[in-house]
Parts: C-alpha cells; structure tokens; sequence
C-alpha cells in the first residue's frame, strides 16, 4: 500500500472516530427530543381523539331524530289504510322506506365513529404509557450519566463513559422498536377499514343485482304494516 494510500485510510478512520464520539456524545439529546415529539404526537392524537368523539354523538343524535320520524309516518301510514286510503299509505311509507335508509346510514356511521374512538382511546393510553416509560429510561440514564462522570473525574478512568454510551444506545434502540410496533398497528388498522370497506361493496353489488332483498323498499314497509294491522285486528 502506498503512502497516499496509508494517509487516505487513516484520515477515513480517525473521521469515523469523531463520528461516533460525537452520535454518542448526543444520545441523550436525541432521546429527549424522541420524547418531546412522542408528546406532539400524543397531544395531536387526543385532538383527533375529541373530534371524532364530538362526531359521533352528532351522528347519534341524528339517529335519534329519524328513529322519531319512522314511528311518527308508521302511524301516519296506518291511519290512511284504517281510511282504506291505499294510495296515500303506500305513499307514507315510501317516504318511510327512505327514512330507515337513512337511519341505516347514520346507525353505520355512528358504529364507525365508535369503533374509531375505542381504537384511538387505546392508542393514546398506550402512548401515553410508552413516553411514561421513556421519561423514567431517559431519568435513569441522565441519573447515571452523572454519577459515572462523578467516578470518572475521581478515577480517570474510561469504563463510565463507555457504560453511558451503551445505556443511551440502549434506550434508543427501545424508541425505534417502540415506533415500529406503533407502525406496524396502524398498517393493521388501515387493512381492516380496507377488509370492511370491501365487504359493503360486495353486499351494495349484491343488492343492485338483486341477490340479496332490499329491506328499505316502499313495498317491503307496506306488506310489514299491512301485516301489523291483520294482526292487531
């Protein structure tokens, strides 16, 4: 090896040297800052947690209000076939048969948003447990850091700084996994809305090709009402 050679080999080894001193002497930086972005997130989560909370009690109460207005045009509709008035029954309930549709809708939504928030509550304790977690790792390794350094001005010795290094590259492998883990539960939240996604596409082509029976149909209200009253006579 000639001497350029020697000169470029040691001049490439002495700067991965400062490198790793200076990752290293930053670790507990990086960890704190891991720490103040793992509360942003947090804090953005619960916000995310409030809205979709506020959404699903207005979704509830606008399942409430169709709920009241199928049973006010139910009785409508058995009035006017009590006045053998056929055409103006069959009339209610088509208007009947558009409300629960939309009560279907709303019942579905409303189910949606509750799911949404019983997955994001989980998550947010979950996190919040984790920065807990975190903040004691990050509390015991400053507190070690410190008594290390108090060993070493005392012994001059390098086997404390050698002990920080491992332990805050320890906690710092623990963030990744952490985050990982965090990754890899919403990549399993996003292919379950994927999987019921098309499950109701499957049921809506089902239904416009007539395989499965319309439960929303003017027709299908009248002959339910119909049926009520014979059996009420």
């Amino acid at each position: 090896m000639s001497i350029w050679n020697k000169m470029v080999t040691a001049l490439r080894g002495g700067a991965h040297e400062v490198g790793e001193t200076l990752l290293d002497s930053q670790a507990l930086r990086i960890l704190d800052q891991e720490i103040r972005d793992a509360d942003a997130e947090l804090r953005r989560s619960k916000e995310a947690l409030a809205e979709i909370m506020a959404k699903q009690k207005l979704a509830a109460v606008e399942v409430k209000k169709y709920q009241d207005k199928i049973a006010e045009y139910e009785r409508y509709t058995l009035q006017a076939l009590d006045a053998d008035n056929e055409d103006l029954a069959k009339e209610v309930a088509g208007k009947i048969a558009n409300l629960e549709g939309l009560l279907a809708e709303s019942e579905s939504q409303t189910n949606s948003y509750a799911t949404s928030v019983e997955q994001l509550r989980k998550a947010v304790i979950q996190t919040e447990a984790h920065i807990k977690r975190m903040k004691q790792q990050a509390d015991t390794v400053r507190a070690t850091e410190n008594v290390q350094k108090a060993q070493m001005a005392v012994s001059k010795s390098y086997g404390g700084s050698q002990a920080r290094m491992h332990t805050a590259l320890e906690s710092l492998e623990r963030i990744k996994k952490q985050q990982a883990e965090r990754a890899a539960k919403m990549e399993a939240s996003n292919e379950l809305a994927n999987l019921e996604d098309a499950d109701a596409q499957l049921e809506h082509k089902l239904r416009d090709a007539g395989i499965i029976p319309d439960a929303y149909s003017a027709d299908s209200v009248l002959a339910r009402l119909k049926n009520k009253k014979t059996a009420d006579e």
